[in-house]
């Protein structure tokens, strides 16, 4: 540890994110806590999916920190928590995002800025059952379906240009 590293600020972050149909209109929620205060985030996408809103949720939330900080970052998403825990993310990184030779990573975008956050502060991952009781991830969910329950939903721009990109080209010329 570094003297830098001795003065950062501790904080516990909570992510939780929501689908309505995955995939469909989808959320987050994010609850920081740290030196005395709370702040809460979500914000809600007209089409995308659950692994991607539990990734974002993680992403915003360390985001908003404005100092480098040791966080404990908790998730009920396997997802998320196993890919930077047992370095899934990293691998897939160190192979131009691809998980095998033939097969690519889902969400690498994501990803990516997850690994470069994760670099800015000392974050531990932790799981956390999800609807069972733990207090912040139920505000998290919460905050997550209202989120995607909202009207007006941005677009994940991303996610949308990936259903373009991957659309099968079509077996004969279009009539019109």
């Amino acid at each position: 540890m570094t003297p830098a590293d001795a003065t950062a600020t501790s904080v516990e972050i909570y992510t939780d994110g929501a689908c309505i149909g995955n995939p469909g209109r989808g959320g987050y929620g994010a609850v920081i806590l740290g030196d005395g205060k709370r702040r809460e985030l979500s914000a809600g996408f007209r089409l995308t999916t659950n692994n991607r809103m539990e990734l974002l949720g993680a992403i915003d939330a360390l985001a908003a920190l404005a100092a480098r900080s040791t966080v404990t970052l908790h998730s009920d998403s396997s997802y998320v928590v196993r890919g930077m825990n047992e370095g899934w993310a990293r691998k897939w990184q160190a192979k131009h995002w691809y998980r095998t030779k033939t097969q690519r990573a889902v969400n690498p975008d994501l990803w990516q800025r997850l690994l470069e956050l994760a670099e800015k502060h000392d974050v531990t991952f932790r799981w956390v059952p999800g609807h069972a009781g733990v207090r912040e991830n139920e505000r998290c969910d919460r905050l997550a379906v209202t989120a995607a329950s909202g009207t007006d939903l941005a677009p994940d721009i991303a996610y949308e240009a990936s259903l373009v990109r991957d659309k099968p080209a079509p077996t004969r010329p279009s009539l019109l």
